[in-house]
């Protein structure tokens, strides 16, 4: 019953913040204003619960972009010379007002992206803790380390780098965009935000939120479009000194090239084919909830998903069959419902992409356990998915290869630990791995073979704000977190203060 209540109370309050949205449509906030796109052009944001218009976007251009650069590069010098105490402050009240407005913030990520309510909810907190956590980093910001010699005092200073580009997806898109902007602004930078064009809405309302407590008008701002022109524009834009970017690998390539003519540092954390591994030892229970968790939670749309299940010979059969009971027990269902666990998928393109996958496996071999592709009975509108799960692969299939990025698992048989790296490390990618084993030896074997950023043991993914985040390969460049943040949002600048009279060559003198 207290799981229904909560449903009708989320449709009955979602109906409000919908309408606010509709009415406003969703614009470019360019130098504390709200603006339409300089051409006049918009699109339309559709919600994937039921592929109904959710609102009309602004759909910005090079023009756009250009004056969000000019007033972030305007308001760079005040912001990067504010007290670190007052800039502090600043986003310690951003966190308070993200926390006020957690609600609205997860119903309306829930509406846009068709993120169960189960994870939104906290998504709109963790953000919060983003903004708080790097607040208490600002007044630390600009240390750096004092190397003296016995004839010069050489110190360090960090100093912001200047306006940065920040370019967000449409996976939690609330939650990842202040991983982004908080640190940047910590770290004394201006920001140009271009969200993903599925998931403008509550990209519009952070931006509010920041300018409700206070900021000044031209340290953040947003541009929607597309990425073959706001995006792109954002990436080659002079002003610009950095970029920021979570997405596709493919996408991060081209970021890089169009970077290249202006030398832009970029942060990419780009796409995964994550494996977990279960050895026969392993606590089997915790491993098989963590698979689970960490495959079909957040529709299985996640950089970090462990898509990839890598199980032990001599436990496989029962491990598979324990697995697909589970997996056909997913209740998929309305987001707004608290006791949904898989939503509908962002886009009907991106149904269409994933649900091709069961062909695909199909024809390669593997063995499909659960899901058919298409609609649960009872979902035909909207973006929804039967959760799939196939065994009996190999490394050599698509299925092995490419990120699928939705409710989809493909599940492997190994022999030993070098069978188990070998399969591991055969991909492109190299963002996460897990690991289940009781052996302590082989648990650090293993975490330093494996070709990942990072690396769990007998846990899902569980976030430690200071801790680099991260992936090698095809998965990113560049290190999330913590201080970790700070190297890339400022430079290092070394002093060199000689204290006596050292000697000098004296070239050409008499």
């Amino acid at each position: 019953m207290a799981s229904t209540a909560t449903f009708e109370h989320n449709q009955a309050a979602i109906v409000g913040y919908r309408a606010n949205i509709a009415e406003r449509g969703i614009k470019n906030i360019i130098n504390g204003e709200h603006r339409d796109a300089i051409s006049g052009k918009t699109y339309e944001t559709t919600s994937p619960i039921d592929n109904s218009v959710i609102a009309t976007v602004a759909e910005g251009n090079a023009q756009d972009v250009d004056a969000a650069a000019q007033a972030a590069w305007d308001a760079f010098p005040a912001w990067a010379a504010m007290p670190a105490k007052q800039r502090r402050d600043l986003l310690y009240r951003v966190a308070d007002l993200i926390e006020e407005n957690a609600e609205e913030l997860s119903l309306l990520e829930s509406l846009d992206t068709g993120q169960p309510i189960r994870f939104m909810a906290k998504a709109a907190i963790r953000g919060a803790a983003n903004f708080r956590y790097f607040a208490d980093l600002v007044q630390g910001a600009n240390d750096g380390q004092a190397l003296p010699t016995n004839t010069h005092l050489n110190y360090t200073i960090r100093q912001p780098i200047g306006p940065v580009g920040v370019i967000t997806p449409w996976n939690t898109p609330f939650m990842l965009s202040t991983w982004k902007i908080a640190p940047a602004l910590a770290a004394g930078c201006t920001v140009v935000h271009k969200p993903a064009e599925l998931s403008p809405v509550t990209a519009m309302r952070l931006h509010e939120i920041m300018a409700e407590a206070g900021m000044p008008a031209g340290v953040v701002n947003l541009v929607h479009g597309y990425g073959e022109t706001a995006g792109k524009a954002l990436t080659e834009h002079e002003h610009i000194k950095a970029i920021a970017f979570v997405g596709e690998t493919t996408t991060g390539s081209h970021i890089m090239r169009q970077g290249a003519a202006t030398l832009k540092r970029v942060h990419f954390e780009l796409g995964g084919k994550n494996p977990v591994i279960v050895f026969a030892d392993a606590d089997l229970d915790r491993a098989l909830d963590a698979a689970i968790f960490m495959k079909y939670s957040l529709n299985g749309e996640r950089c970090t998903s462990s898509s990839r299940l890598l199980v032990e010979r001599s436990v496989y059969d029962d491990f598979m069959d324990r697995m697909a009971q589970r997996v056909a027990n997913i209740k998929v269902g309305n987001p707004l419902d608290p006791a949904t666990e898989v939503g509908p998928l962002i886009h009907q393109v991106h149904y269409d992409k994933v649900s091709s996958y069961v062909t695909v496996g199909q024809e390669d071999g593997a063995t499909l356990m659960v899901g058919d592709g298409k609609h649960p009975a009872g979902l035909e509108e909207g973006c929804y998915i039967t959760p799939t799960l196939f065994k009996d692969a190999n490394k050599e299939m698509r299925l092995a290869q490419e990120e699928v990025f939705g409710p989809f698992l493909t599940a492997f048989a190994f022999d030993g630990e070098d069978d188990a790296i070998e399969i591991a490390n055969s991909t492109r990618y190299g963002l996460t791995a897990y690991i289940w084993t009781k052996d302590v030896t082989r648990a650090l074997n293993m975490a330093h073979k494996v070709e990942a950023g990072m690396v769990w043991v007998n846990s899902q993914n569980v976030r430690h704000l200071p801790a680099p985040f991260g992936g090698v390969k095809y998965s990113g460049i560049g290190r999330d977190g913590g201080d970790y943040s700070f190297d890339f949002y400022m430079e290092t600048k070394l002093v060199s203060i000689a204290l006596g009279d050292h000697p000098i060559s004296r070239l050409g003198a008499a």
